[in-house]
């Protein structure tokens, strides 16, 4: 088919306002695999939405020549509300400011409602059980009944992904290099997307916690497994991932063209796209554990004086940053508060610093990357 743009209308509108997500549709309908990406979810991280544009400007191309062979869908601009969320001309794209959370959390949970529909209709045959899921899939969240805008954009946006073989949600970290988030049962199988994209970190975990987007395409299918048991075969037929380009000024023309074009190399590997891909990168690391990452956070108020840059390598209880109280002595005092450090609570590498320069107590300053899982993590791994 050619190129077909569609403007997905939204509900839980106010009366007079009207909100729509504009979809991209490359290749023909059905064909497979069947890929989805989707950037600014988070509607203030743009190198996702940058990397899209550049995306759907390549896939047009292709598309005119006859060289989609999958199907492919676009969203480039994934939340309409965000963009339109603005306090004293600053954006607020990552949390619903109507009081329905991050918007990359609290995504539809299908399992109870999907074990309903194939329950008894499941056989040896596991290519059958990955069409009949996909059916099941789609009707439950054909179902769903959401009430806010918030959800009404999380169903319009899982109704285009969930039966998806592939899907790459874009976002961006705060100053981090590439990196990916990915269920562990895709894991190395995922080692293209990481060696296509670059990506310098990639953090595995079988639930992360939140129901975030990509685990809602793509968890589900491990849960089905480990519900049916071992005498029904049931795939890991969706391969998700929260793809994180780089940091929130990482915002280049140049980034986006390269990010575009591993995307597109992956997507010619996994037979979405006509063509022989170029050789395959070296990959630029291995998978660790989403739950052996320390979230160094400053217990107090202050100014961030960073002890450290991305790509530093510490050992457990070095000091990566510390914080000051910039208020001076109090009355009668002759020295100055001294600064707070804070300390990694694990040998790895440094992969995120926060852009804020003043914190709270509870902000996260520095991420590091720890080999195995920490004493104490909890079911949730991500951050809020």
């Amino acid at each position: 088919m050619a190129h077909h743009v569609v403007d997905l209308p939204l509900g839980g509108n106010p009366p007079g306002t009207a909100r729509s997500v504009r979809l991209h549709r490359f290749g023909s309908a059905g064909a497979r695999p069947l890929v989805y990406v989707q950037g600014g979810l988070h509607a203030t991280e743009i190198p996702g939405m940058l990397a899209a544009d550049r995306l759907v400007r390549r896939l047009m191309a292709l598309d005119a020549a006859g060289a989609v062979t999958g199907e492919v869908r676009v969203v480039p601009v994934a939340n309409p509300l965000g963009l339109d969320q603005r306090v004293f001309d600053e954006r607020i794209g990552r949390f619903d400011m109507a009081g329905n959370g991050n918007f990359n959390r609290d995504h539809a949970d299908l399992l109870d409602a999907v074990v309903a529909r194939v329950d008894g209709r499941l056989g040896a045959d596991a290519a059958q059980n990955v069409a009949t899921i996909r059916a099941a899939a789609l009707e439950a969240v054909a179902t769903l009944s959401p009430l806010s805008q918030a959800d009404h954009l999380r169903r319009t946006l899982l109704s285009q992904a969930v039966d998806a073989d592939i899907v790459l949600d874009l976002h961006c970290d705060d100053i981090a290099p590439l990196h990916l988030y990915l269920g562990t049962p895709l894991w190395p199988g995922a080692a293209d997307l990481a060696a296509d994209l670059g990506a310098e970190a990639v953090f595995v975990a079988e639930i992360s916690g939140g129901h975030p987007f990509d685990e809602a395409c793509s968890a589900l299918w491990w849960r089905l497994a480990a519900h049916f048991g071992p005498e029904v075969p049931i795939l890991p037929a969706c391969l998700a991932s929260t793809v994180e380009l780089r940091g929130m000024g990482d915002v280049e023309a140049d980034l986006a063209a390269r990010d575009a074009a591993g995307i597109i190399a992956f997507l010619q590997r996994r037979g979405a796209i006509a063509g022989t891909p170029p050789p395959l990168p070296e990959l630029r690391c291995q998978a660790t554990p989403l739950a052996g990452v320390d979230m160094v956070s400053s217990p107090v108020a202050g100014i961030v004086l960073p002890k450290v840059a991305v790509g530093d390598e510490v050992a457990a209880g070095a000091c990566v940053a510390e914080v000051l109280d910039p208020s001076g002595p109090a009355a009668g005092g002759l020295e100055a508060p001294r600064p707070v450090a804070l300390c990694a609570a694990t040998a790895g590498r440094v992969w995120s610093l926060t852009t804020r320069r003043f914190v709270d107590p509870g902000t996260v300053v520095v991420k590091i990357a720890g080999a195995a899982p920490l004493p104490g993590k909890t079911e949730l791994l991500l951050t809020p």
